[in-house]
């Protein structure tokens, strides 16, 4: 038995893909497409997906890009004005905690100098009180019972 001779025929798809469509001569055998990609040098052989085709220069000058674009600048616009506002919101709630810390810090200090004033009167007072008071005398009586000078 021979081999049938087989053709091959080159096309391309609407997606930029080619397909080989090999022809036998012998009427047992199928026809079988087979893909091969467009461009043989893109990275792993494949063909590249419609979404990731390069449009054409005529789809900037449609009515659908530039309202598309509009609306980009536009929510462009709106994210930078919000990043604006929050930074500026809270640079003022920094200063606010920095004066709030201010005062914070002149209270303590004030309560500080307070503290050690009414230590230093409760110690006079305390140290007052230890020199009025007399040990009593051997014989129980006490000091101002017996008299002015002790007797």
């Amino acid at each position: 038995m021979s081999r049938p001779q087989q053709q091959a025929k080159l096309s391309t798809d609407h997606n930029g893909v080619s397909v080989i469509q090999s022809q036998a001569h012998a009427s047992s055998l199928q026809q079988v497409p087979q893909l091969v990609p467009a461009n043989p040098s893109a990275p792993g052989g494949k063909a590249q997906a419609p979404s990731k085709m390069k449009k054409a220069q005529a789809d900037k000058d449609s009515d659908e890009y530039r309202q598309r674009r509009e609306r980009n600048n536009l929510a462009v616009k709106k994210s930078r004005q919000r990043s604006k506002q929050k930074a500026q919101d809270t640079q003022q709630r920094v200063n606010e905690l920095k004066e709030e810390n201010e005062r914070l810090e002149a209270k303590i200090k004030l309560l500080s100098k307070e503290l050690s004033v009414l230590k230093d009167l409760f110690l006079e007072h305390a140290h007052n009180l230890a020199d009025n008071v007399q040990p009593p005398n051997v014989d129980g009586s006490s000091p101002a019972a017996n008299g002015p000078n002790g007797q």
